[in-house]
């Protein structure tokens, strides 16, 4: 039996026959918009700046290589930023928690963890980042707060949105849930100050390019090979537990990679015994997997490290929306 998430890319009877329930959920998404706005529900504003990265459909668009990117781009304007985050998939008995590279993704969250590693910037996860936020700001010395996967969170008031899209599979047939992926109608794009497509262009969006530069082994993560030297084996293990897994097996073949999928869902908390049957030929994952997997990596256990490529123009204007918070 299909998972309802089939009949989100084309507009199918079983999308047509959700289309009611999808009304009622869009209505209280505007509805829920509107209490904030008017002030039934409470927005809390810091003394900082706030940039939220966030996305309108479910599943996986890209938003981390962007945060990483985006916490390094500040950092190198001088910017102390820090970054909030929901900690999806972590077990934390209380919250908020600080994530640290070395925090348990099994606590805090995968993604968190992985940020915490990649820009050395102070990370604090909950369920509500408001909170979360608001004890970075009394505990630690940012100037700035980047809000991972918000646009949805209006408890925690922002300066800058920047929307990120799928370029390839775009935003299914255009449908809120459980019809479709979205989580608001498409005319939210049109409030937001940027949007970015992840991997082709599209009108009034900024394109961005997610760019492999080494595969890294788990054990030993001074060793680092091309993902070209693994064309010459005669098979690779690919495994994923993210949001859009075939995005990244097509990587790997486009690379010449002959692949055995491994396909997990989003967020999926490995265990040893996942990986386990498999034979001795390397084995490749995301990054965001193999902070889960390094407690029981093997040899042959290896991660394809990805960086965000974005034009210019996105620079140019990200940095006018900077100083204009700068400025004010």
């Amino acid at each position: 039996m299909k998972r309802i998430d089939a009949y989100w890319w084309d507009r199918n009877g079983v999308a047509i026959a959700l289309l009611p329930l999808s009304w009622l959920f869009c209505f209280l998404v505007w509805l829920r918009r509107i209490a904030y706005r008017i002030g039934i529900f409470r927005s809390k504003r810091l003394s900082v700046p706030v940039i939220v990265v966030g996305n309108i459909s479910v599943g996986g668009t890209g938003k981390t290589p962007l945060v990483i990117w985006l916490a390094l781009h500040l950092q190198k304007l001088g910017f102390k930023p820090g970054i909030v985050s929901r900690g999806y998939g972590g077990n934390a008995q209380y919250w908020p928690q600080q994530v640290l590279p070395g925090s348990d993704p099994r606590t805090v969250g995968d993604e968190p963890v992985l940020i915490a590693s990649r820009t050395g910037c102070p990370v604090s996860v909950g369920p509500d980042r408001a909170i979360a936020a608001l004890a970075m700001q009394k505990y630690i010395d940012c100037d700035v707060i980047i809000s991972d996967d918000g646009m949805q969170h209006y408890a925690l008031r922002r300066n800058i949105e920047i929307a990120v899209v799928d370029g390839e599979r775009g935003l299914g047939n255009g449908f809120c849930l459980p019809a479709g992926p979205l989580r608001e109608t498409v005319k939210r794009l049109e409030k937001v100050d940027m949007v970015v497509s992840n991997g082709t262009e599209g009108r009034g969006r900024y394109v961005m390019q997610l760019k492999q530069t080494f595969v890294i082994n788990l054990l030993q993560p001074d060793k680092a090979m091309r993902l070209e030297d693994f064309a010459r084996e005669s098979k690779v293990h690919a495994v994923a537990g993210i949001g859009n897994p075939e995005r990244f097996f097509k990587q790997l073949e486009t690379a010449g990679l002959k692949l055995e999928r491994h396909g997990f869902p989003d967020h999926y908390q490995f265990q040893p015994e996942d990986l386990e049957g498999m034979d001795d030929a390397p084995l490749l994952m995301t990054e965001k997997d193999a902070v889960k997997c390094r407690r029981f990596a093997q040899p042959n256990h290896w991660f394809v490290q990805v960086e965000a490529e974005l034009h210019d123009m996105f620079e140019h204007r990200l940095n006018k929306l900077i100083e204009g918070l700068s400025n004010g």
